[in-house]
């Protein structure tokens, strides 16, 4: 009989991902990644996954489905790969994306590793996507809930990966998924989903930095696109492209950040107008299908998560990079976020916004 490692990250899509895996016939052992303590938020207790509080809540359900559990330490993995590079990126005038690098490097690189140490043939989670084998190919697709749809946090996922992770939850709502929950007594059915960076619950990401990094933010310049000084502001960590709120200057017309400057410390400022551009490129490009396209690709992309798709050509570039045209311009593409390229329900490939 097969077997899976579920990932259980202490909330309700995870847990009934593990029971729909039960009902399945195969296998099945829990774990959770215990990534960092919630000292390390900043906090003691909150909406966030992978700390200890969560990791009891997987326990629990864990045991009401009679199945081995296990909390895997990759406390040194997750700051080193994770925890730095978010914090060395607002540094450098980025704004990045960690649920991504965490999907690659941690959840379906790392523990993947661990699952076919311990003989299993899936690693399931509890995202809501979905997967297809045609034509040869694995494809990743969007999941049923369009409110819920996860794919853009997964387009690193290769063709070896798409072959042995499972989505059990891509075709149920969130609401099936809740009742399913209740229905079996499970401990999370009305948790809370996170809202936030697991490891920033309180999204004040610059305060995080401060105390991993140990480094007080550095005041410099708010500068007009012709580099009239504005202001001062209270570091580059605080702000990213297209931020109103919270600049802590008064202006006498609406003012928005248009760019991030690091070399010289400064806070580009500009009018709503000057955010939108039909192009924009995308460093590091990965190819779910393993193939790079030779001609101009058509379909949708985002250029965040919550961003709405728009239609676009993709052009392959020299050096794995893809140079995104918009049919319209599209508002405060950041760089550091990630821009997806979409087939339809189907998510072609996705990589990092470089300007």
């Amino acid at each position: 009989m097969s077997q899976a490692l579920i990932a259980m990250s202490g909330g309700v899509d995870s847990s009934v991902a593990a029971l729909l895996t039960l009902r399945e016939g195969l296998t099945c052992v829990g774990c959770t990644m215990r990534l960092f303590d919630n000292e390390d938020a900043g906090v003691e207790t909150g909406r966030t996954c992978c700390s200890l509080n969560d990791a009891e809540d997987a326990r629990a359900v864990a045991f009401r489905l009679g199945m081995p559990f296990y909390v895997f330490n990759f406390m040194r993995e997750f700051r080193e790969e994770i925890m730095a590079p978010f914090a060395e990126s607002y540094l450098r005038g980025l704004t990045p994306n960690p649920c991504i690098e965490c999907n690659r490097v941690m959840k379906f690189s790392a523990l993947l590793r661990r699952a076919e140490e311990l003989g299993c043939s899936a690693l399931v989670t509890g995202h809501y996507a979905l997967t297809e084998f045609a034509d040869g190919r694995w494809k990743l697709k969007k999941a049923l809930d369009p409110d819920k749809d996860q794919s853009y946090f997964l387009y690193t996922l290769t063709q070896e990966q798409l072959s042995k992770v499972r989505f059990p939850l891509g075709g149920l709502t969130k609401d099936r998924v809740r009742a399913i929950a209740a229905e079996n007594g499970f401990v999370n059915a009305s948790k809370p989903d996170s809202q936030d960076i697991c490891f920033v619950p309180d999204g004040d990401h610059a305060a995080m930095i401060e105390r991993f990094t140990g480094r007080a933010s550095v005041p410099g310049p708010f500068v007009d696109r012709d580099g009239r000084v504005l202001g001062e502001h209270r570091g580059i960590e605080h702000y990213t492209v297209g931020q109103r709120r919270g600049l802590g200057v008064a202006f006498g017309e609406p003012m928005y950040v248009c760019a991030i400057r690091p070399a010289d410390n400064a806070v580009v400022l500009g009018p709503n107008e000057a955010l939108f551009s039909r192009e924009v490129s995308v460093s590091s490009f990965h190819w779910i299908s393993g193939d790079i396209p030779s001609e101009p690709v058509r379909g949708t992309a985002k250029i965040r998560y919550r961003h709405r798709e728009a239609p676009v050509t993709a052009y392959p570039l020299p050096g794995g990079g893809v140079k995104l045209v918009f049919d319209e311009p599209q508002r405060a593409a950041a760089p550091g976020q990630s821009a997806v390229l979409y087939g339809g329900d189907t998510v072609l490939g996705g990589g990092v916004i470089s300007a």
